[in-house]
C-alpha cells in the first residue's frame, strides 16, 4: 500500500523536523481554558502522567481532561478508577481511526468533548488532551491545543530523540520518561538528553520518573507557565 492511500497522512516527508500544514486556524485563546495536548507512544506513560499532573494541578485549577483510544475509553476509565478528578471532569474520545487523525487531521470529536467540558463547568483553567499512543510524527492542531507535550521513554532506547520526527523535535516541551527504568533496559541517560537538546535547539526537554517524583513537578511548572503566557483575559 502505498503513503497515499495509506490515510494517515504519515511519512511524506524524509526531513526529521518536517511537519505537515496545519488543517486548522489557532483560535484565540480569550475567555476559555487553555488545552494542553499531551502526545507520544504507545506505552510511553501519557496517561500516568496526566493523572500526576491532575492530582497535583486539579487541587488548585479549574481542570478537565479528554482522552484519546481507538476503540475503548481505557484511559479514561483509568483516570476515573484513579479518582485524580472527578467523573463528570473527564471525557473520552473513541477514534475509531489512526490516533494522529483525531488530534491533527480531523478534530471535531475532540472540540466536542472539550466544549462539553466547557459547558458543564463554565469556566476551565486548563484542559488536558491526551491523544491515543502514536508515533514520533503525531503532532496537535493549533485549532485544538495551545501547548503541546511529546513523551517518550527510556524502554524504548535511548535512540529515539535522535530518530527525530515532529513529536520529538517541535512540541513544546519534550519528557523522556521512566528514567528510574534506564539501568535495567540498558538506556544511556546522557546520551538521550544530550541528543534531544541537539535535535530540539532552544525548546525544553525534562527528564522525569513518577516513581521518585510522583506529582510530575517540573512537568505541572512547565504547565503552570504555559497557563500564565497563553490566557487572554475576556475582553
Amino acid at each position: 500500500m502505498s503513503a497515499s492511500s495509506h490515510g494517515h497522512g504519515h511519512g511524506h516527508s524524509l526531513d526529521p523536523t518536517a511537519t505537515e500544514p496545519d488543517p486548522h486556524i489557532a483560535p484565540t485563546p480569550s475567555g476559555r481554558a487553555v488545552r494542553i495536548g499531551i502526545g507520544g507512544p504507545v506505552g510511553s506513560g501519557k496517561t500516568a502522567l496526566v493523572a500526576a499532573l491532575a492530582r497535583t494541578l486539579g487541587p488548585t485549577l479549574r481542570l478537565g481532561v479528554v482522552t484519546n483510544d481507538i476503540y475503548t475509553t481505557e484511559d479514561a476509565d483509568f483516570l476515573r478508577r484513579a479518582g485524580v478528578l472527578t467523573p463528570d471532569r473527564i471525557e473520552a474520545v473513541q477514534t475509531g481511526c489512526c490516533p494522529h487523525t483525531a488530534i491533527r487531521d480531523d478534530i471535531t470529536a475532540n472540540l466536542d468533548a472539550v466544549e462539553l467540558l466547557e459547558e458543564r463547568f463554565g469556566d476551565l483553567d486548563l484542559v488536558l488532551v491526551e491523544s491515543g499512543g502514536d508515533n514520533l510524527t503525531a503532532v496537535f492542531s493549533r485549532g485544538l491545543i495551545d501547548r503541546q507535550i511529546f513523551v517518550v521513554d527510556v524502554a524504548g532506547g535511548d535512540k529515539v530523540p535522535r530518530k527525530g520526527g515532529p513529536g520529538v523535535t517541535t512540541a513544546d516541551l519534550l519528557v523522556i520518561n521512566k528514567v528510574d527504568l534506564a539501568p535495567y533496559v540498558g538506556a544511556d541517560l546522557v546520551v538521550m538528553t544530550t541528543d534531544a537538546h541537539r535535535m530540539r535547539g532552544e525548546l525544553p526537554v525534562i527528564a522525569q520518573s513518577l516513581v521518585t517524583d510522583p506529582a510530575a513537578s517540573d512537568v505541572a511548572e512547565w504547565v503552570l507557565a504555559q497557563l500564565a503566557a497563553v490566557r487572554v483575559p475576556a475582553a
